[in-house]
């Protein structure tokens, strides 16, 4: 039986960081940094136990910091062209390496990350890390690099805008004048001329607090100032220079990556790489950050990637049911726009660009988020992400530093979560010193994913929308539930979700034709037995006796259906 993937984001940084200084704007002497060595086999295990097969971790590549390496002979960085006192893990630094934050012994880091990857493996989870194809630090500088490989930009002609040849964007005969608010940096030292483009297709040499300033775009052969013309015979050089990299971390037993903006690298480049990856690694998987739906088949099609992030469908419409501003029905749309490739998509409720179910900003409270976590699970059999400290409802609403108050966990700076913290227990990992209600909703995270990995019903079978043959049925709101049927001729299950603050008791009509649809043999009198909460009781209904259930407010119930 082929398992349904679950991925458990996972930020080093953040993760088993153990400090609780929290001081705004921290260093890392002052706030603490979590390490490789910290994510020990013991904590790994409990997250197999918990049902994922993937861990996505990220920041791992070497980034720009305003903490100082330089003993270690890693090139200082400039503060003015960094965003918090962590900087960003998508400013690459250098490709090569790994984030010397992360390490106990510096000199030792690649061997850490080594280890940990090792360890990942011996716990029975496959690993993933970020590929950062579009952009690198302002200030790219590779120490790591292989024998015979040359930085980029290393043999740039810098008097040209554009060049095949090239590796960056120019600004020819104009400098970099970054907008930083007034007071934030008062030293600037970095200079750069001619100015490199600025990694959000920033076409000015005069970038402002709201751009990527802290990066510059890589050229891929597209002529942006000759009407995106594409110059891609022979292959660019940053083409070839981008699948060494990949082949540098897929030979160190990566199992996949997660390609960062993947849709402002252009679609030929894809097509081009990720064969070539995969000849040499055939289990290796492709996911991409695409938020153009336009996009989605263009980017699946003709050997390219596995999954895509599916943000601005499935994701966007629960938050907004989640907060009552859309009907449940809209869940259903929002699949058939997405239709047959709904497999491919990458579905999650949190990841570090988004706001925390718990925050202010969104519900106020992690339990709320049950209803469309369920939906998430199970809609499908394609991979389901979770983001660590979701499962135990962090709010994400400390005010860091660089990143304000905003719902979000920061990227950008040192810190330490609390529930994260608080389960770690000085590297126990235990519950001990969780609230009940945090306990309790790790419990459904945890009873929900291996749910979803046992029964083949839903990592393997078939999807019924169940909405449209209720929207004339009195007892079934069709605005705040939504319910469907997944399964196959031997296994068949209702999932059955409410997006109300207040229990619903309810009908659920199944019309035959799920039945002939799913390849289900039924007969007159059937049972529901509920798998999510084993305490709901079980329910009898037939043919003439519709299946009437109690699902409590924000939450949902799977039952498995048999026949007498």
């Amino acid at each position: 039986m082929k398992k349904k993937y679950f991925i458990y984001q996972l930020f080093p940084r953040l993760f088993s960081n153990i400090s609780k200084a929290n001081i705004l704007n921290g260093s890392i002497e002052e706030n603490g940094c979590g390490k490789f060595n910290s994510i020990s086999s013991d904590v790994l295990k409990k997250i197999k136990d918990n049902g994922y097969t993937h861990i996505w971790y990220i920041g791992v590549l070497a980034h720009a910091s305003f903490t100082d390496y330089s003993i270690y002979g890693i090139p200082k960085d400039y503060p003015e062209i960094i965003k918090g006192k962590a900087g960003s893990p998508y400013a690459i630094r250098d490709y090569y390496d790994v984030d010397p934050d992360l390490a106990e012994n510096v000199p030792e880091r690649m061997i850490e990350f080594e280890q940990l990857i090792k360890r990942t493996h011996d716990a029975g989870l496959k690993v993933i890390i970020d590929n950062v194809p579009n952009h690198v630090a302002r200030n790219y500088k590779s120490i790591c690099k292989p024998n015979g490989i040359s930085d980029f930009g290393y043999n740039d002609d810098t008097s040209k805008s554009f060049s095949q040849k090239n590796n960056f964007y120019y600004l020819p005969d104009k400098s970099l004048e970054i907008q930083i608010p007034p007071g934030r940096i008062n030293d600037l030292r970095y200079k750069e001329f001619p100015a490199k483009v600025t990694g959000n297709d920033c076409f000015t040499n005069r970038p402002t607090q709201y751009d990527w300033y802290d990066t510059v775009k890589l050229n891929y052969g597209v002529d942006y100032m000759n009407n995106k013309e594409e110059l891609f015979d022979p292959i660019p050089d940053t083409w070839e220079k981008m699948r060494d990299i990949m082949m540098f971390w897929a030979e160190k037993d990566v199992d996949g990556f997660r390609c960062d903006m993947a849709e402002m690298v252009p679609i030929s480049f894809w097509r081009w790489v990720i064969p070539q990856i995969k000849t040499k690694y055939p289990g290796f998987i492709f996911i991409a950050e695409i938020y153009n739906t336009s996009l989605y088949r263009e980017y699946i099609d003709n050997n390219c990637f596995d999954y895509i992030y599916d943000k601005v469908g499935l994701y966007d419409v629960l938050r907004d049911v989640s907060c009552g501003y859309k009907p449940s029905s809209d869940i259903s749309f929002t699949l058939n726009n997405v239709g047959d490739i709904q497999g491919k998509m990458l579905n999650f409720m949190e990841n570090h660009d988004e706001q925390r179910i718990a925050s202010d900003y969104f519900l106020k409270n992690g339990a709320k988020g049950k209803a469309a976590m369920i939906v998430t699970s199970c809609i499908n059999n394609n991979p389901v992400m979770v983001y660590s400290g979701q499962e135990f409802g962090e709010k994400g609403m400390d005010e860091e530093g660089f990143s304000g108050k905003n719902g979000r966990t920061s990227i950008f700076d040192y810190w330490s979560l609390s529930t994260l913290n608080r389960w770690n227990n000085n590297g126990l990992w235990n519950n001990r010193l969780l609230t009940p209600e945090e306990k309790d909703l790790a419990g459904f995270y945890s009873n929900l994913i291996n749910l979803c990995n046992d029964e083949n019903a839903i990592s393997n079978g078939l999807f019924y929308d169940l909405m449209s043959a209720n929207y004339e049925n009195s007892e079934f709101d069709s605005t705040r539930l939504f319910a469907f049927l997944r399964g196959g001729e031997e296994d068949l299950l209702l999932v059955v979700t409410n997006f109300d603050c207040v229990e619903k008791e309810c009908t659920v009509f199944i019309p035959i034709h799920a039945f002939s649809f799913m390849n289900f043999k039924n007969t007159n009198h059937g049972l529901l037995t509920p798998l999510l909460n084993i305490k709901n009781e079980e329910v009898f209904f037939s043919d003439k006796k519709h299946p009437k259930l109690n699902i409590d407010a924000h939450s949902g119930e799977i039952y498995r259906i048999s026949f007498t």
